[in-house]
């Protein structure tokens, strides 16, 4: 018991003096892509400087951002990270916007894809490509955000429903890739705006699902864990996602790649802090690292054989928790591990 309390005094003065220059997700070593809905961009005048700071720190390579409102100010946050461009389609309204890194990602092409009439029910916003290069490899990313709202239930006859008009979104976009990216690494990412855990009869997602040969949802353990750590906390519930093709599975099955909801509110002292100037969304990061990881090992007889055990003296069930980790055996000694 007194370790126990020990473990928990640390966890405590670390968690209380974290600030946004703690925050971090993206590696020199790893492909670093990050989905995130920001809200109507800028929610404050506080919130271009905040997500100066949070791009900045979490250094990823691709940013695919939904719901920028103010494109000249965002332009202007960009301005300030000379590693990083931005690309809009239209010039006076942002909505799908991406952001990427310049000295580690080269563009081949950005365009829209299903931006004509007859899509427009299942696509309020029309879905943005961006065609890139990294480390020699060629990644297809797809930017989405669906139709919000419903009921929770899927009618397959009206299809002005919203689930409906989801379920369209998702069948045209698995076509597309079908038919377009047959042999590409493709990324499907964006705010979905439904969840992964719905009955097969109301999943807007189930051809995805069914089709586990070639898709892999790759945060659905996160929809199934705990609602504290899902991308939009306050219904609860966990609405974006990223999902990849089979030419990246052995990519994301290596030790080191993981898929994480980043809890950038955590670094603010608060939720309320963080969704009045920032956002309601929290982002979704998937790392793909072509490296592997060596442990750190010290000697510390004070501790007895447990499970893996996180900095709050939790139990670890999954490699998808972040921060410090510590995996300790019999024998005293400590591997510790941090996961980003």
């Amino acid at each position: 018991m007194k370790k126990l309390i020990v473990i928990l005094l640390i966890s405590a003065n670390i968690s209380y003096s974290q600030t946004l220059n703690d925050l971090s997700f993206g590696t020199d070593s790893t492909f670093d892509v990050i989905s995130w809905n920001i809200e109507w961009f800028p929610n404050s005048n506080l919130t271009a400087d905040y997500v100066e700071t949070i791009l900045t720190q979490l250094n990823a390579d691709v940013y695919a951002l939904q719901e920028i409102d103010d494109t000249t100010l965002f332009k202007q946050v960009i301005s300030n990270l000379p590693q990083y461009e931005c690309y809009f389609k239209s010039s006076y309204y942002g909505g799908l916007t991406y952001v990427y890194n310049v000295n580690t990602v080269q563009v081949n092409s950005k365009y829209e894809i299903y931006s004509s009439q007859p899509f427009w029910n299942a696509f309020p916003r029309k879905p943005q490509v961006l065609d890139i290069n990294f480390n020699g490899d060629n990644y297809i990313i797809i930017n989405n955000h669906f139709k919000c709202c419903g009921d929770g239930y899927l009618d397959i006859n009206d299809s002005g429903d919203e689930e409906n008009r989801r379920m369209q979104a998702v069948s045209l976009l698995k076509d597309y890739i079908d038919n377009n990216f047959n042999s590409k690494k493709v990324i499907l990412l964006g705010d979905l705006n439904d969840i992964y855990t719905d009955q097969t009869s109301n999943n807007v997602f189930q051809a995805l699902i069914d089709d586990n040969i070639n898709y892999l949802l790759t945060d659905l353990e996160i929809a199934q864990s705990n609602n504290l750590n899902w991308s939009y906390p306050t219904w609860p519930s966990h609405l974006d996602h990223i999902i990849i093709t089979n030419e990246i599975f052995n990519d994301f099955q290596n030790y080191n790649s993981l898929i994480q909801v980043i809890k950038v509110d955590s670094f603010m002292n608060s939720w309320n802090n963080y969704e009045q100037n920032v956002t309601d969304h929290r982002p979704v990061g998937l790392k793909l690292n072509f490296s592997n990881l060596t442990p750190i090992i010290e000697n510390n007889n004070n501790f007895k054989k447990k499970s893996k055990i996180d900095i709050m003296g939790r139990n670890i069930k999954n490699l998808n928790s972040s921060g410090l980790i510590f995996n300790i055996d019999e024998s005293g000694d400590v591997e510790k591990y941090i996961y980003y």
